[in-house]
Protein backbone atom coordinates (compact mmCIF):
# COMPACT_ATOMS: atom_id res chain seq x y z
CA UNK A 1 0.00 0.00 0.00
CA UNK A 2 1.20 3.44 -0.76
CA UNK A 3 -0.35 5.12 2.28
CA UNK A 4 -1.28 2.49 4.88
CA UNK A 5 -2.01 5.05 7.61
CA UNK A 6 -4.75 6.77 5.60
CA UNK A 7 -6.23 3.70 3.90
CA UNK A 8 -9.51 2.86 5.71
CA UNK A 9 -9.81 -0.74 4.48
CA UNK A 10 -7.18 -3.34 3.77
CA UNK A 11 -7.87 -6.34 1.57
CA UNK A 12 -5.89 -9.55 1.41
CA UNK A 13 -6.11 -11.61 -1.75
CA UNK A 14 -4.62 -15.06 -2.31
CA UNK A 15 -4.06 -16.19 -5.86
CA UNK A 16 -4.09 -19.91 -6.51
CA UNK A 17 -3.09 -19.94 -10.15
CA UNK A 18 -5.06 -18.94 -13.19
CA UNK A 19 -8.80 -19.30 -13.59
CA UNK A 20 -9.45 -21.96 -16.18
CA UNK A 21 -11.07 -20.85 -19.39
CA UNK A 22 -13.40 -23.82 -18.97
CA UNK A 23 -14.96 -22.20 -15.89
CA UNK A 24 -15.46 -18.96 -17.82
CA UNK A 25 -17.04 -20.92 -20.68
CA UNK A 26 -19.52 -22.49 -18.25
CA UNK A 27 -20.58 -19.07 -16.98
CA UNK A 28 -21.05 -17.78 -20.52
CA UNK A 29 -23.05 -20.89 -21.43
CA UNK A 30 -25.32 -20.41 -18.41
CA UNK A 31 -25.82 -16.75 -19.30
CA UNK A 32 -26.85 -17.75 -22.84
CA UNK A 33 -29.31 -20.31 -21.44
CA UNK A 34 -30.90 -17.77 -19.10
CA UNK A 35 -31.06 -15.12 -21.81
CA UNK A 36 -32.86 -17.45 -24.23
CA UNK A 37 -36.68 -17.14 -24.46
CA UNK A 38 -37.13 -20.53 -22.76
CA UNK A 39 -34.66 -19.58 -20.03
CA UNK A 40 -36.46 -16.31 -19.34
CA UNK A 41 -39.77 -18.15 -19.03
CA UNK A 42 -38.31 -20.68 -16.59
CA UNK A 43 -36.59 -17.94 -14.60
CA UNK A 44 -39.88 -16.07 -14.30
CA UNK A 45 -41.64 -19.19 -13.06
CA UNK A 46 -38.98 -19.72 -10.43
CA UNK A 47 -39.69 -16.33 -8.90
CA UNK A 48 -43.39 -17.07 -8.92
CA UNK A 49 -43.05 -20.40 -7.12
CA UNK A 50 -39.90 -20.41 -4.98
CA UNK A 51 -39.41 -16.76 -4.04
CA UNK A 52 -42.58 -16.36 -1.93
CA UNK A 53 -41.53 -19.23 0.34
CA UNK A 54 -38.37 -17.35 1.34
CA UNK A 55 -40.19 -14.02 1.68
CA UNK A 56 -43.02 -15.47 3.75
CA UNK A 57 -40.66 -17.36 6.03
CA UNK A 58 -38.48 -14.36 6.63
CA UNK A 59 -40.88 -11.41 6.68
CA UNK A 60 -44.14 -12.86 8.00
CA UNK A 61 -42.88 -15.64 10.24
CA UNK A 62 -39.68 -13.88 11.32
CA UNK A 63 -37.68 -17.05 10.79
CA UNK A 64 -34.48 -15.32 9.73
CA UNK A 65 -32.05 -18.02 10.77
CA UNK A 66 -31.91 -21.64 11.76
CA UNK A 67 -31.81 -22.31 15.48
CA UNK A 68 -30.18 -25.74 15.19
CA UNK A 69 -26.67 -26.81 14.25
CA UNK A 70 -25.55 -29.46 11.85
CA UNK A 71 -26.54 -30.14 8.28
CA UNK A 72 -29.11 -32.83 9.09
CA UNK A 73 -30.86 -30.76 11.76
CA UNK A 74 -30.88 -27.59 9.64
CA UNK A 75 -32.25 -29.57 6.69
CA UNK A 76 -35.02 -30.96 8.90
CA UNK A 77 -35.84 -27.50 10.24
CA UNK A 78 -35.95 -26.03 6.71
CA UNK A 79 -38.32 -28.80 5.60
CA UNK A 80 -40.59 -28.05 8.55
CA UNK A 81 -40.73 -24.37 7.56
CA UNK A 82 -41.63 -25.37 4.00
CA UNK A 83 -44.25 -27.81 5.29
CA UNK A 84 -45.90 -25.08 7.37
CA UNK A 85 -45.90 -22.80 4.33
CA UNK A 86 -47.54 -25.51 2.20
CA UNK A 87 -50.17 -26.34 4.82
CA UNK A 88 -51.08 -22.64 5.08
CA UNK A 89 -51.45 -22.45 1.29
CA UNK A 90 -53.72 -25.49 1.30
CA UNK A 91 -55.79 -24.08 4.15
CA UNK A 92 -56.24 -20.75 2.34
CA UNK A 93 -57.25 -22.59 -0.83
CA UNK A 94 -60.09 -24.33 1.01
CA UNK A 95 -58.60 -27.79 1.51
CA UNK A 96 -58.90 -27.60 5.31
CA UNK A 97 -61.86 -29.49 6.69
Amino acid sequence: MRTPETTPVRNVVFFHGRVSTRAMDRGAAMQRRIDSPEGRAQHGQRFATVGPVFGNRRANKRLDRCTLRGRTKVDTQWKRYCLVHTIEKLAQAGYAA
